[in-house]
């Protein structure tokens, strides 16, 4: 039986399998990547809700784990060389999954190139400009006066939904043919900006009939719809 007690953040929050991997997480668009990808693959894994609303990953525990102090988080026990791996940040644990057992990437290396470069494109773009959107016209920012601010985010996620748009256009996936980690990293942001945040009509979403179209691909997906509630929050 693997022995984890030397991580911190297994001594707080206590692993009742740990030969299983165990995932650090909560339901937001950055954490149901990896329980959408887990569920996709079939892997076990153990999964364990961490309150960021009260401010639980910046713990002394969780910071061990992960020093920028965000979701999601994994240990894999049976990591290369059948040893413990900790790893932080979705997007890099997409492309170990992947990497891991062989499944939701293309095999060839320049399709498994070409797919990350999408999920870096999520990273880097989609993520940050779809959350602030979500800031200034969900939360605390809706309240205020100047709407510059807001409206610069809606004009970049415009146009990213555009980019996907172009991509999506006579295609099922994102690689085509092969659903791949490269939709599982934007299938929880797309989802939240016309849902959670409510600004589809904000930034004209009706208007990227291929975007939209493969939205409803994913979500019909029984592994998402597993993965988007996982870990339950109590």
């Amino acid at each position: 039986m693997p022995d984890l007690s030397a991580f911190p953040i297994a001594r707080r929050w206590k692993p009742e399998h740990p030969d299983r991997l165990q995932l650090y997480s909560a339901p937001t668009p950055n954490g149901v990547k990896v329980s959408i990808a887990l569920e996709e693959i079939g892997l076990p894994y153990e999964p364990h809700f961490i309150d960021i609303g009260a401010n639980l990953t910046w713990t002394p525990e969780y910071l061990a784990l992960n020093p920028n102090g965000k979701i999601p988080a994994i240990i894999d026990p049976d990591g290369p060389g059948a040893k413990p791996l900790a790893l932080f940040e979705s997007g890099a644990i997409l492309i170990y999954l992947a990497d891991k057992t062989g499944k939701l990437a293309p095999i060839d290396p320049a399709g498994r190139y070409e797919t990350i470069q999408w999920v870096m494109f999520q990273m880097g773009a989609i993520g940050p400009m779809f959350g602030q959107v979500g800031f200034f016209h969900r939360f605390a920012g809706k309240d205020y006066e100047d709407k510059r601010p807001r409206d610069r985010y809606v004009a970049e996620s415009r146009r990213l939904l555009g980019v996907m748009e172009t991509r999506l256009t006579g295609r099922d996936w994102i690689m085509g043919d092969q659903y791949t980690i490269a939709d599982i990293s934007m299938l929880g942001w797309v989802r939240n900006l016309v849902g959670f945040y409510g600004a589809g009509d904000l930034v004209g979403f009706a208007d990227f009939k291929a975007v939209g179209a493969w939205l409803e691909r994913g979500l019909a997906r029984p592994a998402v719809q597993r993965g988007l509630e996982i870990p339950k929050r109590p």
